[in-house]
């Protein structure tokens, strides 16, 4: 497994499949710790979807409000939608997120004030 690295969105990620050599698909694996917060951000031109491997999450997509997700739960986020994710548990929040097209830098637009 690849190492695990600090995000400035707010979560631990390892990058499982990012490669331009397939750049339909990208797949990390998301850690949120106990209490954490993403910051609310935005993917240009990318899907992004998350599947849920352990612990429980609030996400806020867009407009709507929290959903909550346990494991075995999916989630949708279209391009461009603002999104973020807590972890209101004792226990780390871990997901793998999935993107099409796949994760840039260059997608991420953090809009939250600092």
């Amino acid at each position: 497994m690849e190492r695990e690295y600090w995000f400035e969105e707010g979560c631990w990620i390892t990058e499982l499949s990012n490669s331009d050599v397939d750049p339909a698909l990208s797949v990390a694996r998301a850690r949120v710790p106990a209490g954490g917060t993403t910051r609310w951000h935005r993917l240009h031109g990318v899907v992004e979807r998350y599947l849920v491997l352990e612990g429980r999450g609030m996400a806020e997509i867009g407009d709507s409000g929290p959903r909550e997700l346990i494991p075995g739960d999916t989630l949708l986020i279209p391009a461009g939608v603002a999104q973020r994710i807590h972890n209101p548990g004792t226990d780390d929040l871990v997901f793998l997120a999935l993107c099409t097209l796949r994760f840039t830098s260059d997608c991420y637009e953090d809009i939250e004030p600092s």
